[in-house]
């Protein structure tokens, strides 16, 4: 059975492969100022340009990180 923070790792990683450009994945984990970032970043072409990379980097990093580590760095009130 997988751990709370794993599943919640999970949904992440979903989150940031497909509304990744969006920010919807850091909503998702609380982190709202980077959420208005992406957001703003996502209505121009440039944007989209710096947004679509980092939601990948963000997906493998959810990925590649161990449960208590995520748990550790994106507590969920």
């Amino acid at each position: 059975m997988k751990s709370r923070s794993g599943a919640e790792r999970d949904v992440a990683a979903l989150l940031a492969f497909f509304l990744g450009t969006l920010g919807i994945h850091r909503f998702y984990l609380g982190r709202n100022g980077s959420t208005v970032a992406m957001l703003v970043l996502s209505i121009t072409v440039v944007g989209l340009i710096v947004s679509g990379p980092w939601a990948l980097i963000d997906m493998v990093r959810y990925l590649l990180m161990s449960d208590r580590e995520f748990a550790e760095r994106y507590r969920r009130g």
